[in-house]
């Protein structure tokens, strides 16, 4: 089970979510997000994720040609572009050196074909990304195949029959493990990662 922590800020943050066990760490520079970090900052958390942690850098409104050269700068490892990007913006962005992940709610329709915008991962939120809330995951008839990750509304409580439910890939976290919105609880890191690990 791959697990990504979302809405980093802190290099406590960083740390704690590598040493629970994340695969992935993510850092937003969607300036509307209670998570939004300027991108000198994120250059400088992403310095001290571990190598075995990916880093990823979230979008939501950028120009995917300027965010690939963003998260390039920034030094991170995958480019997640959160919303109604285009094929043509993907092929934009892979003119970077860098991973391309996509992220999309069913609420537009997507395509759920994973790869077919020439993305590594799919990634399938609520219709208000970062919201905590939950969406009904029995709207999904046929889960993609490839690699996908689960997200939107998932915290330690609720992960494990998430995943027992739709069998992702991967889950992904952010509102589900914080005190207050855009501040990170690390006991929550550390319990919703082993729940995560343990549904399968």
């Amino acid at each position: 089970m791959f697990v990504k922590v979302c809405g980093l800020r802190t290099a406590d943050d960083v740390r704690v979510a590598a040493e629970s066990g994340a695969d992935a760490v993510g850092f937003v520079l969607h300036p509307a997000s209670p998570r939004f970090v300027e991108p000198s900052l994120a250059r400088e958390l992403v310095a001290q994720v571990p190598d075995r942690v990916l880093s990823v850098v979230v979008v939501a409104e950028h120009a995917a040609a300027d965010a690939a050269r963003i998260t390039r700068e920034i030094g991170a490892d995958v480019l997640q572009l959160h919303g109604r990007y285009t094929a043509d913006d993907f092929a934009a962005a892979a003119a970077e050196p860098i991973r391309l992940w996509r992220a999309a709610s069913l609420a537009h329709d997507p395509d759920l074909h994973v790869g077919c915008y020439g993305e590594e991962v799919l990634l399938l939120d609520s219709p208000r990304a970062g919201s905590g809330r939950t969406w009904d995951v029995e709207a999904l008839d046929r889960p993609p195949d490839g690699q996908w990750l689960l997200a939107g509304g998932l915290d330690p409580d609720n992960v494990g029959a998430a995943v027992r439910r739709v069998r992702p890939w991967g889950v992904d976290v952010s509102s589900g493990v914080e005190s207050a919105r855009g501040v990170k609880d690390h006991a929550r890191i550390a319990a919703f990662v082993a729940a995560a690990r343990s549904a399968r």
